[in-house]
């Protein structure tokens, strides 16, 4: 019944026999398979091959204490309510949280649908038990000026040098005005830089789809005189924004030089360089910005991943409400 193994693996993914040793050979074997072709036809990502493949590992080793033996083909496609409840409560004991609880329930899904598709047996269970509730934490904006002083303070550091100052304040810049990923804006190409008259600049996002998304002049500014300071001579291939010795710049540099400003500007911790993309999507919405329009900005697939905002700024309405009415409290 099993259809022929493709011949590759995907990148950063093992999937030699020990990946699902937990399962019976029959079971591995599909196991290996789907992952596969997670990578080859639906183009996932690596982190995500590796989650679902972790969480799948997680999956049949407590299947095999569960039915106290490894579990095969059959044993998965006859899977109860009991058992998939069972696997949850463990998880949760485990410290597992609501949002990966629903990431590894989908998975699980998923890799039944595949199984299904190839003439295995699906157990019904996987459709009848109801995903667990997960608290959807509103993203943290700062305010508008905390949210500016954080681009442009470091124009201004004498402690280091003026093109690392320039270059930080620059990328940072992108997060906060053309709400940027921290990976997107360290992934601008120098050839694709918003300089002059460039007033539009593509990123590449999530899943290596891509956007176009204006960059308003201070932003454009910012990079112009961060290019005029750099040491280095930057090919149009490499990346936009290099560290001290002229090699790409890692995220982690741009999260201390957002630590470092949290002392400085007295901003709480939520204050991240992920913060300034939340800030711009919650200051646009509250100046009248269209949520579908700050969707196509921020590069999410979904609009319900987008109105999350709505609710920081309903949140924010309610706070000032609560401050300031006499007849609030």
């Amino acid at each position: 019944m099993s259809a022929p193994r493709p011949a590759s693996p995907p990148d950063g993914v093992r999937l030699d026999a020990p990946a699902f040793a937990h399962a019976a050979p029959d079971l591995a074997r599909q196991a290996q398979d789907w992952i596969v072709h997670l990578r080859a036809e639906r183009r996932a990502a690596p982190l995500t091959l590796e989650a679902y493949a972790r969480d799948l590992r997680q999956f049949l080793a407590f299947a095999a204490v569960h039915f106290g033996e490894p579990a095969g083909l059959s044993a998965f496609g006859a899977l109860t309510p009991v058992d998939l409840r069972a696997f949850m409560a463990a998880r949760r004991e485990a410290g597992t949280g609501g949002r990966s609880l629903l990431r590894q329930l989908a998975g699980l899904r998923s890799f039944a649908k595949f199984l299904q598709r190839r003439g295995f047996p699906q157990s019904a269970a996987l459709v009848a038990v109801r995903a667990p509730k997960a608290p959807r934490p509103l993203p943290r904006a700062l305010p508008e000026d905390a949210a500016c002083a954080v681009t442009r303070s470091q124009m201004h550091d004498d402690a280091r040098e003026p093109w690392i100052g320039a270059r930080d304040a620059a990328a940072l810049g992108l997060l906060y005005g053309a709400g940027l990923r921290i990976s997107e804006a360290l992934g601008v190409r120098r050839a694709d830089a918003p300089v002059g008259e460039r007033d539009m600049l593509r990123v590449v996002g999530k899943g290596g789809k891509t956007r176009e998304t204006p960059v308003i002049a201070p932003v454009r500014r910012g990079i112009e005189a961060y290019l005029a300071l750099c040491p280095y001579s930057l090919p149009p291939d490499g990346p936009l924004f290099v560290g001290a010795r002229g090699g790409p710049l890692s995220p982690r540099i741009l999260q201390l030089t957002v630590e470092r400003l949290r002392g400085a500007l007295g901003l709480p911790a939520s204050a991240t360089p992920h913060a300034l993309r939340h800030s711009f999507a919650t200051h646009l919405l509250s100046r009248g910005g269209d949520l579908r329009a700050i969707q196509e900005l921020l590069g999410h697939a979904s609009l319900s991943t987008t109105q999350i905002y709505a609710a920081v700024d309903g949140a924010r309405l309610v706070e000032a409400y609560r401050a300031a009415h006499p007849r609030a409290s």
